[in-house]
């Protein structure tokens, strides 16, 4: 298999994390797969994923003080696997995983993902539990030195022929589930957890591991790797055994983060090719943070910075997970997640013609797609001319409006609002 067939177009769907923290249930993640099938499947959006400590006895409930117990009491099986929590996750009682939940989400004509966290569980290493296929137990797979600062559930793995057969176990399950998408999260960049070895890449070989396991499975699935900033200098490895990695820490909607993207994606602009994306980090819209212990709120973004927003996403060809509660979604946000013409420009080819402190332009789809934004906090002018942007004088339609290009003398100018943009189809 060829893990560059699995995903062709960068994957579009939703997770749990932006709305519900480590809290999410079963409940509440078939409820907004239903809205996803009804609502956005027609316009690509396929993967249901299940994000952090989906494992976890009692996720949340010292949120004040832990957004991840430390030893926390966990689900796991015979064989040092994490299971669901069957109190949350009801139908996965008597051994059945995410099965039941798995086999639901495909019903409804979607594909269904889960998180999980590098390495093998320190409650498994704890209790030196076997590992299926091998005669050495966790305690002897696992690295105490590789632990990650932020979520304390996990050891890394040991790069040996025994953490092999860990990770061949661990997707032998996934796969039986019908898991379709794994995001694995401190791998991408691993300066979260105690310095040794690499560093910031010293799950190098947990990466390859994972590839590695899948290939074997004869499965599709597709692999995304968590946090960012994902390293530049590693974009080789990335792309050849990942399908999308974060280019940045966690995003929130918040205008400075948005901002920051226009960087991170000149970084990356190269590196987008058809089944290996840059990840520009899920997409905050609609309705958030519930489970975060502060009460939801609206997205902070104003509408036209939320428009910038997914403009560059699309124009750049990153990955699609929007965040919110889908069943709260309002006609605003819908609007913005359906819009044929810019879901249209995935993956597109993106090269970036300039970019400063008030402003950027973009190009996509070998000059199909041009994008001019006002990076400023007033309003502003942007323009760019035929020298350029070869074609322009041909005009085109803004993707968002429907208006045509206003193209005089070769030269197309547009004032915008303040962190707000105009993407337009250029007439071929």
């Amino acid at each position: 298999m060829n893990k560059n067939d699995f995903a062709p177009r960068p994957p579009m769907g939703w997770n749990s994390y932006d709305y519900y923290d480590t809290t999410v249930n079963e409940f509440q993640v078939r409820a907004n797969a239903a809205v996803l099938a009804e609502k956005l499947r027609p316009f690509g959006w396929e993967y249901v994923v299940v994000d952090i400590q989906w494992y976890a006895h009692g996720a949340g409930s010292m949120r004040e003080q832990f957004q991840y117990i430390p030893f926390g009491e966990v689900e796991m099986d015979g064989f040092s696997r994490l299971l669901p929590d069957p109190e949350r996750f009801p139908s996965s009682v008597g051994g059945k995983g995410f099965g039941p939940l798995a086999e639901y989400v495909h019903s409804l004509g979607l594909k269904f993902g889960i998180h999980i966290m590098r390495g093998i569980p320190r409650a498994a290493a704890h209790r030196r539990a076997p590992v299926k296929g091998c005669r050495l137990t966790a305690d002897m797979v696992a690295d105490p030195s590789s632990v990650c600062r932020w979520n304390p559930d996990m050891y890394g793995v040991r790069d040996c022929e025994a953490g092999q057969v860990y990770y061949d176990s661990l997707l032998e399950l996934y796969a039986s589930w019908g898991v379709d998408f794994i995001k694995c999260d401190d791998i991408c960049n691993t300066n979260n957890q105690s310095a040794y070895g690499e560093g910031n890449y010293a799950g190098r070989h947990e990466i390859e591991m994972l590839a590695r396991a899948i290939e074997k499975q004869g499965r599709p699935i597709v692999l995304s790797l968590s946090p960012g900033p994902a390293l530049i200098e590693r974009s080789w490895h990335y792309k050849k055994y990942a399908n999308m990695w974060r280019i940045t820490d966690d995003l929130w909607d918040k205008w400075p983060d948005v901002k920051a993207m226009f960087a991170r994606c000149e970084l990356w602009q190269d590196h987008v090719e058809a089944g290996c994306y840059p990840d520009c980090d899920m997409l905050p819209l609609g309705q958030l943070g519930s489970g975060f212990g502060h009460g939801a709120w609206s997205c902070r973004l104003t509408r036209e910075e939320q428009r910038t927003m997914v403009t560059l996403w699309c124009l750049f060809g990153s990955p699609l997970m929007v965040g919110a509660e889908l069943t709260e979604l309002d006609d605003w946000t819908l609007s913005l997640l359906t819009n044929r013409e810019v879901l249209a420009m995935l993956p597109a080819r993106p090269r970036q013609l300039r970019c400063t402190e008030e402003e950027a332009v973009w190009t996509a789809g070998d000059g199909t797609y041009l994008a001019l934004f006002n990076l400023a906090d007033s309003l502003r002018t942007v323009s760019v001319s035929e020298s350029e942007c070869s074609g322009l004088s041909r005009g085109g339609t803004e993707l968002w409006t429907g208006k045509e290009a206003p193209v005089a003398a070769g030269r197309l100018a547009v004032t915008l609002g303040e962190h707000s943009c105009a993407v337009y189809r250029m007439k071929q």
